[in-house]
């Protein structure tokens, strides 16, 4: 019986931690103020399946990240709201998630802020977070203020270009791509 109460208990406390990194975002795809882009496992199983009989190591790379990646999220908005919305929910996610900082780019007003979190060894994460804020001057090629990435899975951050360039990802996540 006690056994039976300790786990009820256990999970009663571990349903809500578990939810947190489902839903914390969800209010963000939820706003018409943020364009959001979800790309989930299944589609870039079908993406990498698509170029399975390309030879060119960088498709190959992409393909082999493609397979280890749960989830991909994007969130752009040029909304001053929104995007102060998009900031303190990632900054909240980041605090109680433990992420850890893995680098920092700043860039005239832009900055660009990745935060990991750890994987089964030092070139591996488990999941990877970057936030681009300070981009409301209008350039050529964008129209935006902030920029949120979110990616799950077993992420390879020596293979991380090759995701960008296959998927049109923001470019700042090549940055993250380890020198060897």
């Amino acid at each position: 019986m006690k056994n039976t109460i300790r786990t009820i208990v256990v999970f009663l406390f571990l349903v809500p931690v578990m939810a947190i990194g489902q839903s914390v975002f969800d209010k963000l795809e939820d706003s018409d103020k943020i364009g959001t882009v979800t790309i989930s496992k299944g589609m870039l199983g079908i993406v990498a399946s698509m170029s399975a009989d390309d030879k060119d190591k960088e498709t190959q790379e992409f393909i082999e990240l493609a397979k280890s990646i749960t989830n991909i999220k994007v969130f752009v908005s040029e909304d001053h709201d929104a995007s102060n919305m998009m900031k303190s929910t990632a900054k909240g996610y980041i605090k109680t998630s433990k992420l850890e900082s893995l680098m920092k780019v700043r860039d005239d007003d832009s900055n660009v802020d990745f935060y990991v979190k750890e994987g089964k060894d030092s070139d591996h994460v488990s999941e990877m977070v970057m936030l681009v804020t300070g981009m409301d001057k209008k350039t050529e090629h964008a129209n935006f203020e902030t920029v949120l990435v979110t990616m799950t899975g077993d992420i390879d951050l020596t293979k991380i270009g090759s995701l960008v360039n296959k998927m049109n990802l923001p470019k700042d996540l090549e940055k993250v791509n380890k020198e060897e």
